[in-house]
């Protein structure tokens, strides 16, 4: 019998741990649904979300990279905050019509602006690495800081500097080996460090002791965090983040928020 399912889509896709995440809500929650990983690629976004959108047992789907920004053109509704920053990891569907937000913003947020130190954070500049959808999410969030520098690493300084620009931003766009200056906040919010790809090479020397914080979730503790608690300082991995926008994602598909008390087991066992 088949049962309401969500998914995540990218490409590769095969290191995702949100299905484990979500089939754990799943099952701790004693919901009959299934959540799965679909590799599509660049030239099949659109027959894939076509072909989805007549699945009456089709929640939606998480979207990862290179998919956040060209799936907006398929989508029937995209959220204000998404729409801003052009960048959508989450479908869901109503009907045959699909809508398109970005939770990755509220767990960013939350983590950012919530939890910590604002005034210790932004008095000095922030550097943010990588210039692609996450990092999109990223500015979303640091916009609503007033008086901010802002330096944004990437292998294309131009791309950099037009995100500055979009967000009307102060700051500097650099290359990737650029050295860094005495930083509040420093983020990765680049593909560098995760498995499979190139390991991020970040010089911390003369960056004081900035609240670091990793994107990247496979390895949980990457070569940037290894360094950073070498030097003492307060790190957040992009585990914690990726519980963060499921949780949010989870009750955008089945209509349910997660479990409570569940997260230390959740965590035990995507550490695995």
């Amino acid at each position: 019998m088949a049962v309401p399912y969500a998914e995540v889509i990218g490409d590769p896709i095969a290191h995702s741990k949100s299905p484990l995440i979500h089939k754990f809500w799943l099952e701790n929650s004693g919901l009959d649904g299934d959540y799965r990983a679909t590799r599509v690629g660049a030239g099949e976004l659109g027959d894939f979300l076509a072909d989805r959108r007549s699945d009456p047992d089709w929640r939606g789907c998480n979207v990862a990279m290179p998919h956040k920004a060209a799936v907006l053109p398929f989508l029937d509704e995209i959220s204000p905050e998404a729409g801003q920053i052009g960048a959508v990891n989450v479908v869901t569907r109503s009907s045959d019509r699909l809508a398109g937000d970005n939770c990755d913003v509220a767990a960013l947020r939350a983590e950012i602006l919530d939890e910590a130190d604002i005034t210790a954070l932004f008095d000095q500049p922030v550097v943010l690495i990588g210039a692609g959808g996450a990092a999109r999410a990223v500015l979303q969030v640091l916009r609503a800081v007033p008086d901010l520098e802002v330096w944004i690493l990437n292998r294309s300084v131009a791309k950099a500097q037009a995100l500055l620009a979009e967000f009307d931003l102060s700051g500097r766009a650099a290359e990737l080996d650029a050295r860094l200056p005495a930083a509040g906040l420093l983020i990765n919010a680049s593909c560098l460090g995760m498995r499979g790809y190139p390991e991020l090479v970040v010089d911390l020397d003369g960056v004081g002791k900035p609240f670091v914080v990793d994107l990247v979730y496979s390895p949980t503790e990457t070569s940037l965090l290894r360094q950073a608690k070498e030097r003492g300082m307060t790190t957040t991995d992009g585990l914690t983040l990726l519980i963060g926008q499921a949780r949010i994602a989870f009750q955008s598909f089945f209509r349910l928020a997660p479990p409570f008390g569940t997260e230390p087991g959740l965590r035990a066992l995507l550490a695995q």
